[in-house]
């Protein structure tokens, strides 16, 4: 009992998964998205993998565990005036949100298209933020990581510009949650299933917020997307400003 208990207790250990490819990242229609966007050149994702099974109700433990541990600690990315470097800060402490993630298809957003929104050809008809439509999406979806996602997208970055449509919109979110999500078919019902746990995460070293960085603006973002059965965690990271320009 008494080793079960020392390796209950043992820290996670992480290592970079340096092959592995990111499809929304190498897109070259994404890309372009971006730029427009204000996101180019401010958005990444990278992929570790860790020793042990991973408890959702350990969540703080795991993601402290993430950001002191050396391998991540030397390659976790980030964004520091306008320069990409390793995330170096001694953090000392976490906050982490449990996002809902359920969705596996885009219907959530069918509501948009009968609720008078929407053209048919996917043109934005409607776009005052107080108006009566803005209840056409349940306040549960709201909280889904795919929505979550969609709207990050939609505010973008410091100089977006903004589509008319929301086709280009939906097509970013369905390949970005496809790369993030990890899924699993129920071998008797045959349903698929999402077995992903995605954390919000920020953190703190002995001067305050430094991670995703210290603006705490809505549009830095930082998910850690924990697929269990694998033992592999996806990072998603952007940090507000100006994007690429060409």
């Amino acid at each position: 009992m008494a080793g079960e208990q020392i390796t209950f207790d043992q820290k996670y250990v992480f290592n970079l998964l340096s092959n592995k490819n990111f499809p929304f990242l190498q897109n070259p229609e994404i890309s372009r998205r971006f730029l427009k966007w204000s996101m180019l050149g401010r958005i990444s994702a990278q992929a570790f993998n860790f020793d042990q099974m991973f408890y959702p109700y350990k969540k703080e433990e795991f993601v402290l565990d993430f950001f002191q541990d050396p391998c991540v600690m030397e390659n976790l990315k980030v964004l520091q005036s306008g320069y990409w470097t390793s995330l170096g800060s001694k953090v000392t402490r976490v906050d982490v949100e449990v996002i809902p993630c359920s969705k596996v298809s885009m219907d959530i957003f069918d509501p948009l298209n009968s609720g008078g929104v929407l053209r048919p050809s996917g043109h934005i008809v409607l776009t005052v933020e107080d108006s009566d439509k803005y209840d056409l999406i349940r306040p549960a979806d709201r909280e889904e990581f795919i929505f979550k996602l969609f709207k990050h997208i939609c505010l973008g970055g410091e100089l977006c510009q903004y589509e008319d449509s929301i086709n280009p919109y939906l097509d970013t979110v369905k390949v970005i949650y496809k790369d993030l999500v990890s899924v699993q078919k129920d071998r008797d019902t045959k349903q698929i299933n999402i077995v992903s746990t995605i954390l919000k995460v920020s953190t703190y070293d002995a001067s305050g917020l430094c991670y995703p960085d210290s603006l705490n603006s809505e549009q830095s973002f930082a998910y850690l997307c924990v697929d269990p059965l694998k033992r592999h965690v996806y990072v998603l990271y952007h940090s507000f400003g100006t994007g690429q320009l060409s």
